[in-house]
């Protein structure tokens, strides 16, 4: 019995027995491809499967930077052919013509490519959406995977659901869930933090912020915006009937053989409720401070304040600045058999093992206040606080700090300095705080720079001058810029952390107790060893790690 891409799969673990199995039922009693279901079911990426036909059939894996930049054949070959096998001409030699297919058996495809052009096709493989997006770029007018289901869905079925039955059954329908399931699959292949989906009167806007940057994407059309929602809020266990008020909830759900956590939050509109979707990938985050962008500098005056026995760290910045996964990775840190560690979280973003996770909730009123007074009792060694949002919360928390314990939290401020004028406006006695916290981080994220197409133009001396940048490492007159090749699209990938850190001194303490303004904290914190945000960007434009730009846009603020 010959070998299938799904015996591969599941030799490499990418696929369990019980997860295969059931995709065979379906198989079975729905048709298709295997292919198909097990990708439908979010079990594997195409990628995946691209790989085990490559092993199977001994033809070579291509990568999107290996496709033509000029359609070729495009007389001979028809796009919504092209498209619907899933097959795009690469190139041709004395040979014949090499053909990427995403599925290398389908000996109809390649005969017929053959016989349509008048030469020798020899295959090759790659993933099935890298195909779809070369033969947009190239082809432009072939129907994209989302315009092939709408047509499914038909003239008929697409009002405006007012009807709620009718729209329960429209939402549970085939196309409807796989147009859902397409939204979801594209914002995790293309690394999105979040999806907004925003009904307007003659539009549905769907935006993924990838990068920390919005980008509106290929959106369904209007009339369908109520039977997507719908979908979204059934897959959340929301009301579909409730569309005046704002309604939060949560989806477990696995993309291309990942496990992923959405949250869910509807918010009425004038035209129909706006969805916002944060996507949580368990397995994406790396909760490592150097790969999150740490410098040395800044982890020599972070650690030591982690590794005290008690006390009060605080990190501060904006919402989206990524000081919950900061915390995370701190607390990933300290995380040994011999500390207890408890946190109270608004929500619990990701589980740590070895760590007792607590969700807020205010309802039934489960408040971050509250449930601190009990776990001081349930004797833990580090307690970390989603957020002080409050005076009892910000007290509590000093108690906690003052009996022993070491206390992480955030803040909302512009930077670090900021923070101590801050929780004394909060009514958090001064003496308090001079005795409890050990450090405040202030960070914000940039754009990281795409190794692959990164280069340097040259700058004025009187700019290279101005900046600095001799001290920070850069060797030339020159600054990092952002390419855009077939591996990123415009140049970024990914983000990392600028941050400043003051670590609390006696200096410091005595002019919190004398009330002294932000300046003169700031030239205090200064002398203790802070570096701002802006020459910690500096630092890493001079390494090419990010633009000028970048830092510019996201320090400006502080």
């Amino acid at each position: 019995m010959s070998i299938t891409p799904a015996d591969i799969l599941v030799s490499r673990g990418k696929v369990t027995a019980a997860d295969l199995a059931r995709a065979v039922r379906l198989h079975q009693e729905d048709g298709g491809t295997l292919d198909e279901i097990l990708l439908r079911l979010g079990f594997v990426s195409d990628r995946d499967l691209a790989e085990a036909h490559a092993q199977i059939d001994g033809l070579p894996l291509l990568r999107s930077d290996s496709f033509p930049q000029e359609p070729l054949f495009e007389n001979l070959l028809s796009v919504d052919f092209l498209t619907s096998a899933k097959a795009l001409p690469i190139c041709e030699d004395d040979q014949g013509v090499l053909v990427a297919m995403a599925n290398p058996s389908d000996a109809f495809t390649a005969e017929a490519i053959a016989s349509a052009i008048g030469r020798p096709v020899r295959k090759a493989v790659a993933p099935a959406t890298e195909l779809e997006t070369a033969l947009q770029r190239l082809y432009g007018n072939a129907s994209s995977s989302m315009a092939q289901i709408v047509q499914e869905v038909g003239e008929e079925e697409a009002g405006e659901g007012e009807d709620i039955a009718r729209l329960r059954d429209l939402a549970s329908e085939a196309p409807v869930i796989r147009l859902v399931s397409l939204l979801l699959s594209r914002a995790s292949e293309l690394r999105a933090s979040d999806i907004h989906i925003e009904p307007f009167e003659k539009v549905l806007k769907v935006r993924y912020r990838i990068d920390g940057i919005l980008e509106e994407v290929e959106s369904p059309p209007q009339q369908l915006a109520a039977a997507v929602i719908s979908r979204i809020k059934i897959m959340a266990n929301l009301n579909i009937a409730e569309r005046r008020l704002p309604q939060d909830g949560r989806i477990k759900v696995r993309i291309a053989g990942k496990e992923i956590d959405l949250r869910v939050s509807t918010l009425p509109t004038l035209h129909g409720e706006s969805v916002v979707l944060r996507l949580l990938d368990k397995g994406g985050v790396t909760l490592d401070f150097a790969a999150l962008g740490f410098s040395g500098h800044d982890m020599a005056m972070l650690l030591p304040a982690l590794e005290q026995p008690h006390g009060i760290v605080l990190v501060t910045g904006p919402t989206g600045s990524g000081k919950t996964t900061t915390l995370y990775t701190a607390l990933s840190h300290l995380n040994t058999p011999d500390k207890k560690i408890l946190t109270v979280e608004d929500p619990v973003e990701y589980v740590l093992d070895g760590v007792n996770q607590i969700q807020t909730k205010g309802q039934i009123g489960l408040t971050f206040a509250r449930v601190l007074r009990s776990i001081l009792r349930q004797d833990p060694d580090i307690i970390m606080i989603g957020e002080i949002r409050d005076l009892e919360t910000a007290q509590t928390a000093v108690q906690a700090a003052l009996t022993g314990h070491l206390v992480l939290s955030t803040l909302h401020t512009n930077n670090a300095v900021q923070t101590l004028t801050r929780l004394l406006d909060m009514g958090v006695e001064d003496y308090l705080l001079s005795a409890t916290i050990n450090a405040i981080m202030a960070q914000r994220l940039v754009r990281r720079l795409c190794p692959h197409c990164v280069h340097h133009e040259p700058i004025p001396q009187e700019l290279f001058q101005r900046l600095d940048l001799g001290r920070f490492g850069a060797q030339d007159q020159t600054l990092p810029r952002p390419g855009g090749c077939a591996l990123c699209g415009n140049g970024y990938h990914g983000r990392l952390c600028l941050t400043e850190i003051v670590p609390m001194t006696e200096e410091l303490g005595r002019l919190m107790l004398r009330r002294a303004g932000t300046a003169e904290l700031g030239e205090a914190a200064r002398h203790a060893g802070m570096r701002t945000m802006f020459e910690d960007g500096l630092e890493k434009v001079a390494s090419g790690l990010t633009t000028l730009d970048e830092v510019v846009r996201v320090t400006q603020d502080s």
